[in-house]
C-alpha cells in the first residue's frame, strides 16, 4: 500500500515578516485585502497578525523594520481605569433600580392577594 502524505505543509513566517505586514496593513490609505493579496497569504491571517500586534503578543526586532515602517506605532488605548470605574457605577445604578422594581413588584403582588381574600 503506498505511504500517503497526510496534511499540507504550512509556511511559517518570521516575526519580522509578520510586522513588517501589519505595519504596511495599517497605513490609512491600504485595505487588509490588498496587502494580504501583494504577500500572497490569506487576509485572515494578516488580521489575526495584527490583532497579536497590537496586544503586544508580536514583537520584532526594531534594528530590522524598515525607516518609513517605524513610524507606524500601535493606537493609543483608552484610559482603562477611569472606563472601569464609570461602568463600576452605571451598574450600582442598575443594580439599585432592579431591586427597587423586584420591591415593587412584590408589593404589588401583596396588594392583590389583600384585596382577592375579602
Amino acid at each position: 500500500m503506498p505511504a500517503y502524505k497526510t496534511g499540507k505543509k504550512t509556511r511559517q513566517y518570521s516575526n519580522e515578516f509578520k510586522v513588517g505586514a501589519v505595519l504596511m496593513s495599517c497605513k490609512p490609505d491600504r485595505l487588509i485585502r490588498d496587502v494580504a493579496q501583494s504577500l500572497d497569504i490569506h487576509p485572515f491571517m494578516l488580521s489575526r497578525w495584527r490583532k497579536e500586534y497590537f496586544e503586544g503578543k508580536l514583537v520584532a526586532d526594531k534594528r530590522k523594520i524598515p525607516t518609513d515602517l517605524k513610524a507606524i506605532e500601535r493606537p493609543e488605548q483608552p484610559p482603562e481605569p477611569d472606563r472601569l470605574k464609570q461602568l463600576e457605577r452605571e451598574n450600582e445604578a442598575l443594580r439599585m433600580e432592579n431591586d427597587f422594581l423586584k420591591k415593587w413588584q412584590r408589593f404589588l403582588a401583596e396588594q392583590r392577594r389583600k384585596g382577592s381574600r375579602s
